[in-house]
């Protein structure tokens, strides 16, 4: 499973790169959902995008884009002045006498501050660092689709929810931000052959047991340990990562646009490293006919996949 890719978040490379077009109704209303309080996702890359906005709509979503960070830092200064207030009662507490209970409540209070100074910067911080542009399930990011025979890219969250599926899907297939090869036409079978799209993403990264990565069996007694590798194509580059997508719609709830890579069994390398998943990336000269699926020739589709980019993957961990 690709459980997180670094990604290019900026659409405006989609713009340059493929002569798309950005659907800036949708990213309006991304950002104007998440101001509002929705629970959206949004790689800060993805906002930094909007930092210099040169149209009435770009001024809107960083208009958006300021009034969510605005509100965030206030709610962790709260919460730095909430913690700050505790570890000073427990420290007092302490002076007189050492009890379990302020000792703790100034574990916790001292772990609680580190931690919200680390959100206040890092909401702060202007210059770019790679986990910017970093997904994870449930993040957003932009995906390029074909709409009325032009390119056009979408913000859409990584974790599909197919078209007419109730909304608890989300919480039953946790894994749906991810589409197996060999079950396109089985769960996926309303969106392949249908609903196409393509990220563009330099690197994914994996969990891993430890004894597999090692090439070894688990020791008498042994515990599975998790790691978390990072593959990188070589040399490094952006790949065409093949994707479906899918519009939910609900009355009286907005529109939810969402998508998942399809994934195939490991190149070598891969395996060596003891990942039994890979993503797919298309070649550029397959971004129309992928993007404009036939249904009734799904042989063609299989063919493109089939006919997929295949680099080198070196692998390190996961900082």
């Amino acid at each position: 499973m690709c459980y997180s890719a670094q990604i290019q978040a900026d659409y405006r490379k989609y713009v340059r790169m493929f002569g798309a077009h950005m659907s800036i109704r949708e990213f309006a209303q991304l950002y104007w959902e998440r101001a509002e309080g929705s629970n959206v996702k949004i790689p800060k890359a993805m906002d930094a995008a909007f930092s210099v906005p040169q149209t009435d709509e770009e001024r809107r979503i960083k208009e958006a884009i300021d009034r969510f960070n605005g509100e965030q830092a206030t709610r962790l200064e709260q919460e730095l002045f909430k913690q700050r207030a505790r570890l000073a009662d427990a420290e007092r507490t302490l002076q007189g006498k050492t009890t379990k209970a302020a000792t703790e409540s100034k574990r916790i209070a001292t772990s609680k501050i580190e931690s919200t100074l680390r959100g206040l910067d890092d909401l702060r911080r202007t210059e770019p660092k790679d986990r910017d542009s970093r997904i994870f399930p449930g993040n957003y990011a932009p995906v390029m689709i074909m709409e009325g025979g032009k390119r056009v890219i979408k913000p859409m969250r990584y974790h599909c929810r197919p078209a007419g599926k109730p909304a608890f899907y989300d919480k039953k297939y946790p894994g749906t931000y991810n589409a197996r090869f060999d079950n396109l036409e089985g769960f996926w079978k309303g969106l392949f052959g249908y609903s196409h799209g393509l990220i563009v993403a330099n690197a994914f990264y994996e969990n891993v047991k430890r004894h597999r990565l090692e090439g070894r069996e688990l020791a008498d007694g042994e515990l599975e340990e998790n790691v978390v590798l990072e593959f990188k194509p070589q040399p490094a580059q952006d790949m065409l990562v093949a994707c479906l997508w899918s519009r939910w719609q609900s009355p009286g709830q907005p529109d939810l646009l969402s998508f998942a890579a399809i994934t195939d069994e490991p190149p070598p390398e891969i395996a060596a490293a003891g990942h039994d998943r890979c993503i797919i990336p298309i070649k550029p000269e397959h971004i129309d006919a992928w993007l404009n699926p036939e249904p009734h020739n799904l042989a063609a589709q299989y063919a493109i996949l089939d006919d997929r980019h295949r680099p080198y993957y070196e692998h390190r961990m996961a900082a």
